[in-house]
């Protein structure tokens, strides 16, 4: 088991130019392919994210966006068990847990629980032994989760997807 924070790393957005659905790398010169390489390799990974101003921060959804590079057999995210983490102080909390939970089942992900807690500074987790228990809790989902080695069956592969009227 590994944290990797991004805080402090050099994550550059997406600038939509799509070359990656071809090459499945990104030209952009940043720090995410060291993360792209720790969450190919992972079996199992923990989203999380504080909520600021309505929803996740901008550097967990360049995180969810650069993630589109990650296309092509052998490198992409497809059948991992993610859960998700996150905190805030008042509002955005549903939405960021909808917007990670549209994430994980657009990128052919196996989705374990989500842990959501509100709270003002990171030291109030401290006095929520119930939350904690669930953290606890969500590990051993993930790892039981990944015993069951899930795959989507091949039939069912999806690409980056627009699906509605438009999709031809």
């Amino acid at each position: 088991m590994e944290l990797y924070s991004i805080a402090g790393k050099n994550l550059q957005p997406c600038d939509g130019c799509w070359g990656c659905m071809k090459t499945g790398k990104c030209h952009i010169k940043d720090d995410m392919p060291a993360l792209f390489d720790k969450m190919i390799a992972a079996d199992g990974i923990i989203l999380g994210t504080p909520v600021y101003f309505w929803g996740m921060t901008a550097q967990a959804k360049t995180v969810i966006d650069r993630t589109i590079s990650l296309n092509q057999p052998g490198r992409n995210l497809n059948n991992k068990v993610v859960g998700v983490v996150a905190s805030c102080g008042s509002l955005g909390m549903v939405s960021a847990l909808k917007d990670f939970s549209y994430y994980i089942v657009q990128r052919r992900m196996l989705p374990a629980n989500q842990v959501s807690a509100y709270l003002r500074e990171p030291a109030d987790l401290k006095n929520m032994p119930k939350c904690l228990e669930e953290l606890n809790k969500l590990g051993r989902q993930m790892a039981a989760l990944v015993k069951l080695n899930f795959k989507y069956p091949e039939e069912f592969a999806r690409g980056p997807g627009a699906f509605g009227t438009h999709t031809k």
